[in-house]
């Protein structure tokens, strides 16, 4: 058969696919590699096969077969040595990047939530072939230097540092429990928000959120001029405990929740929202406290529990007024980290149990890295100027 004279390919190899079509493609892929990688050895020695020359560089010194996993099944090739060694033919290096890029692939595999079985089923049928158990946990330990080399990152000063914790179920010594996921975000000096670290804990006591607060400190977490959070106990003796100094103002939002428990009617829980608002929204501290002094005394008498709640608690939330006006309506809560819970919450939904707290600190720090380097290279948070 004539081809055209455009044609660049060998008429063999032309000849080869019109007889075999497709089946053709694992023996021409071999044929076309170990073609590329012998030119390659060809100008890496300065000379050709069997060629006498001064401009030798060196000596071939036969063939080593070398088996590959491609995307039209596994192929021999024979890669072509050299006798003083230090020659990587890069046909064939450039042929897997294939597999390489499965190899991340299967990294984001794990951070989306898959399961290691899943992980396999799936590369099986895009890539043609299975993938190992092994091939799974050293990707996974792949990413988890990335994720670790992440979490124990420098910090700098930070002078706005929110807290918060979620809820993950997690396979314990046999029994499925609730893990806390401890969260940390900050803002820095350029008024650009980051998360400082992520972890994951059996519980939120004490100990727990101690030993991560101080981790931030010995980071280089420093000049923290407010920390605001709710008012759980066990972060609550963590904070006095690692940032005793520093002012603490409580979530707004949590505080409504909070006064909702007190409220003695529910037809009354939509104006006890409006007042304990009209405190927080209050121009400055002063009208804030005017106000919240009127509201302990308009409900002494019909819900005594609820003023007496009031009274003791809400003054916990006036601490923003003590910071700059512009920056009060970003300070009043930890509503800021919705977005971080959210995704959270989208992605951890396909895992349900995660087998192990590794497994769930892995996915939980490869969303917070994504969020954060997003809000490190989008616009500021807020301004200091």
């Amino acid at each position: 058969m004539t081809y055209p004279s455009h044609c660049t390919l060998p008429s063999e190899i032309l000849e080869q696919i019109a007889s075999d079509g497709l089946d053709a493609l694992p023996e021409l892929l071999r044929v076309l590699i170990n073609s590329a990688m012998q030119a390659e050895r060809e100008k890496h020695l300065g000379v050709g096969a069997y060629e006498r020359s001064e401009r030798r560089q060196g000596h071939a010194n036969g063939y080593k077969p070398r088996t590959v996993a491609t995307r039209v099944g596994k192929v021999t090739f024979a890669v072509p040595q050299v006798r003083e060694g230090g020659f990587v033919p890069q046909a064939l290096e450039r042929g897997l990047r294939s597999e390489r890029a499965l190899t991340l692939a299967l990294a984001e595999m794990y951070v989306q939530g898959v399961s290691t079985r899943k992980v396999a089923a799936i590369t099986e049928q895009l890539c043609g072939h299975s993938v190992t158990s092994t091939q799974v946990s050293r990707a996974a330990a792949q990413l988890d230097e990335v994720l670790q080399a992440w979490r124990h990152r420098p910090l700098g000063q930070i002078p706005y540092l929110y807290l918060d914790a979620r809820y993950e179920k997690v396979r314990q010594q046999g029994q499925v429990r609730d893990a806390a996921v401890l969260v940390a975000v900050g803002v820095d000096l350029e008024g650009k928000r980051q998360i400082l670290g992520v972890s994951v804990s059996v519980s939120e006591q004490e100990v727990h959120w101690r030993a991560f607060l101080q981790s931030l400190v010995e980071r280089g977490l420093c000049g923290v001029q407010l920390v605001v959070s709710d008012a759980h106990p066990g972060l609550q003796q963590a904070r006095r405990a690692v940032f005793g100094g520093v002012p603490w103002q409580r979530c707004h939002f949590h505080l409504q929740q909070n006064a909702s428990a007190f409220v003695p009617k529910v037809d009354l829980k939509a104006e006890v929202a409006a007042d304990i608002r009209a405190i927080f929204t209050a121009p400055n501290r002063t009208e804030a406290e005017a106000l919240l002094a009127k509201t302990v005394e308009k409900y002494a008498k019909s819900a005594p529990k609820l003023a007496t709640w009031i009274e003791q608690n809400l003054p916990e939330g006036l601490t923003v007024f003590d910071f700059p006006a512009a920056h009060r309506r970003l300070l009043r809560t930890t509503n800021g980290l919705e977005r971080i819970n959210k995704e959270l919450k989208r992605r951890t939904r396909v895992v349900g149990i995660f087998p192990n707290e590794a497994a769930c600190l892995r996915l939980i720090s490869a969303i917070a890295m994504e969020i954060s380097e997003e809000w490190v290279a989008g616009k500021a948070y807020l301004s200091f100027d």
